[in-house]
């Protein structure tokens, strides 16, 4: 017994050490607080889009076509030139019009001259009759060949007129101020009234028209959220244009109509814009974005990217700093994005501290040091963009 009494005594001295070790020892987490950065959420009104993909479309367009058959003796404008409406375009051969439009003269002369022969006639007549000189049956035969005379005239006259509207008519002129495209025919070619295909097409481009298309489920959801008074109408507001290249286009449109029926095929609608466009920098076909407004939700909460999270269910979360000063873990339901942040729908509001940097090295419950990320960094909330799948971050 005494020959193991020294071992014991070493053993009992160690076991004390390191009792006294353990017992001395804190959890790391309460050591030292973790240094993060928040943002404390504030309530601000922001302008929901929506970004639209559309093709641009003349807003007006015309193709030139002759009403008289003839010769092209010459074309009077150069291709892909702006032209005026009323400007010559096209010279027909008009000789056989001026010809017609010279007999229809000759004719209205002739008619004139029976015209005055009848009145003079009619007059004479009249103060004959008066004495009983001449029956009343010559008389009234007299007045009968004025008045054929008078329609005689009327009659030349508007053959005259009609003579000159032909021969007008070969001198083909726009229909409408824009520019005009490559001509289909040249000099000497030969062009019948009315024809199927179109000598050139004129097309106004300023202003122009984007043809949009938005689904009829966005739509719905518009409406219902305007009935419920959780957005309020942006119809006012003007439309932003991206160009393909995405720069942004420098005039804003305006919204012109939106159409009344879903395509089946689609589930779908058309939307139309209308867009200044005075250095014909847009050009018909031509592929563009829309940012339209869809409403201004006020009193909106949102949120930077960075501070929310998601399970591997999809629940998305975010961790903030309750009053103690300790991490919690926050359940938030969100719609959309709007720019680089989320917009909440549930679980946080104004004055909340949402954690956006120095997450991986903390866990609930574990005390932080606070600071406020800077008013510089953080995202514009003036417009929104919808997520393509608002499900995901």
């Amino acid at each position: 017994m005494l020959k193991h009494a020294p071992r014991l005594i070493l053993l009992s001295l160690a076991l004390a050490v390191v009792l006294s070790a353990c017992g001395n020892e804190e959890d790391p987490r309460q050591q030292t607080a973790a240094a993060v950065t928040v943002v404390t959420l504030k309530t601000a009104s922001v302008t929901l889009t929506r970004e639209l993909p559309g093709r641009t479309s003349p807003y007006l367009v015309a193709e030139v076509r002759p009403q008289v058959s003839g010769i092209v003796q010459k074309r009077l404008f150069d291709e892909g030139a702006l032209v005026t409406a009323g400007q010559p375009l096209y010279q027909l051969d008009d000789a056989a019009a001026r010809a017609d439009v010279s007999l229809a003269n000759a004719q209205l002369v002739r008619a004139q001259a029976a015209l005055t022969l009848a009145r003079v006639t009619a007059s004479r007549i009249a103060e004959l009759a008066k004495t009983h000189a001449v029956s009343k049956q010559d008389n009234e035969t007299a007045i009968a060949t004025l008045k054929q005379a008078e329609a005689d005239v009327g009659v030349a006259r508007a053959a005259v007129q009609g003579r000159r509207v032909t021969l007008d008519y070969a001198r083909i002129t726009a229909p409408i101020s824009g520019r005009i495209g490559k001509s289909s025919v040249t000099q000497g070619a030969l062009v019948t009234a009315n024809q199927v295909a179109a000598l050139a097409t004129v097309q106004q481009l300023n202003p122009i028209y984007v043809d949009l298309t938005q689904s009829s489920s966005e739509l719905l959801q518009l409406r219902q959220s305007l009935a419920a008074g959780t957005l309020e109408s942006t119809q006012s507001l003007p439309v932003r244009i991206l160009l393909e290249d995405g720069t942004p286009f420098s005039h804003p449109g305006t919204l012109a109509f939106s159409e009344v029926t879903v395509d089946p095929s689609t589930g779908s609608f058309a939307l139309r814009v209308v867009v200044d466009n005075p250095d014909n920098i847009l050009l018909p076909g031509m592929y563009v974005r829309a940012v339209i407004g869809n409403g201004v939700r006020e009193n909106a909460i949102l949120v930077p990217q960075q501070g929310i999270t998601r399970d591997p269910k999809g629940n998305a979360s975010a961790m903030v700093v309750g009053k103690d000063g300790k991490v919690a873990v926050r359940e938030v339901e969100v719609s959309r994005t709007v720019g680089d942040q989320w917009l909440v729908e549930d679980g946080l509001g104004a004055g909340d501290q949402v954690i956006v940097e120095g997450l991986q090295k903390i866990g609930p419950g574990m005390p932080v040091q606070v600071t406020e990320q800077q008013a510089a960094t953080q995202p514009d909330a003036g417009t929104s963009e919808p997520s393509p799948d608002a499900s995901k971050p």
